[in-house]
């Protein structure tokens, strides 16, 4: 019976829901004055924020990245073992870039900093309009003087405080500005955006960026077949070079000997010298011209295509508060923190008073 009385003690009519909620409710009309002086100061919080806030220009760049062939390597590989050809040291280098490296290749301090460092005008490098608009001069003041800096010296004359500016500005656009993102994670689209107050910053830095990268990424992704082509043609120029000097030279003992007795065979021995050796250098010329063309069909199927679809255009899209929907936002944001305060201020008043 004990426990029967304590589970009903503990229950909760709807009666008396109804009216705890009806007291709440005449709390808060009675707090009606607080109630609308809050909306009206957060309107005008609102309002304020939409006319001061500046409007923020977004530079978008999309393009497809399809990367290379690498199946053609295992076809041409079984190709070139007919003929005799090995081309283990003609491999893809598709283990070491993915498409998605792409996207944190965008955020890497070596591109940023080159992007920063790219001309804006014939009179000034980006990363100087950056710190003009963004104040960065003044805001640093107290710690470098940026104003005495020049950025268009060579990167490897720079002091370490140039460094460090050009690292923390860097961190800045890529924590506040930059975005490299995939629409699709099914397709090969990517999208780079780059987001600013000033607008003609936004587009060139967003070109600078993209332009860079993507020319770094297409060296990188054919570097190894690049140098094993470069390697091969110099082989090949070489050894025609010498396969060249060995006609000459047998031309030349043939020429010694025009007519020589087949009785006297030591007459021939110097042509025939030299016909070897012109033998040996055809074949061995013959092989590495064979591996030369792999290399070229290789190096083609390698490389990465990048196909811009769009890139920004002025005037560019912007973003803003608009004064009505600064207005509203100010106001639903201040008057539920003032509801909440009304509402933790009661509580503590009614347990003061229980107190």
């Amino acid at each position: 019976m004990a426990a029967g009385k304590h589970f009903s003690d503990n229950q909760f009519t709807f009666k008396e829901v109804f009216q705890n909620f009806s007291e709440w409710v005449s709390y808060y009309i009675s707090q009606w004055k607080i109630l609308i002086l809050a909306g009206i100061i957060g309107m005008a919080l609102g309002a304020l924020v939409s006319i001061f806030k500046k409007p923020v220009y977004n530079a978008n760049t999309s393009f497809v990245l399809e990367e290379g062939d690498g199946g053609g390597v295992g076809q041409m590989s079984g190709l070139a073992s007919l003929v005799g050809v090995n081309l283990g040291s003609l491999g893809s280098t598709s283990g070491l870039f993915q498409g998605d490296n792409i996207m944190e290749l965008y955020k890497s301090d070596r591109m940023l900093d080159e992007a920063l460092l790219s001309p804006f005008d014939e009179n000034q490098l980006l990363i100087d309009r950056f710190i003009a608009f963004e104040e960065i001069d003044k805001k640093w003041a107290s710690k470098v003087d940026i104003p005495a800096m020049d950025f268009s010296i060579p990167r490897e004359k720079f002091t370490i405080a140039q460094d460090s500016v050009v690292k923390e500005v860097a961190k800045l656009v890529r924590d506040y500005q930059l975005s490299v993102t995939k629409p699709d994670r099914k397709l090969s689209i990517i999208q780079v955006t780059v987001s600013s107050k000033d607008q003609l910053y936004a587009k060139v830095f967003n070109e600078r960026l993209v332009e860079n990268v993507n020319e770094f990424y297409k060296e990188t992704k054919t570097k190894k077949t690049s140098e094993n082509l470069t390697i091969l043609q110099t082989q090949a120029d070489s050894v025609r070079a010498i396969l060249d000097q060995s006609i000459g030279a047998y031309a030349s003992a043939t020429d010694r000997v025009p007519n020589a007795n087949p009785l006297l065979s030591a007459a021939t021995i110097e042509a025939k010298k030299r016909q070897i050796d012109v033998q040996a250098t055809a074949a061995v010329y013959e092989e590495i011209v064979k591996n030369l063309e792999i290399a070229k069909v290789n190096h083609r199927n390698n490389s990465p295509l990048i196909q811009i679809i769009d890139s920004p255009r002025l005037p560019l899209n912007r973003s803003e508060i608009r004064l009505v929907k600064g207005m509203v936002f100010g106001c639903a944001i201040v008057g539920l923190l003032t509801l909440l305060f009304v509402y933790f201020r009661r509580l503590y008043l009614k347990h003061v008073q229980e107190s």
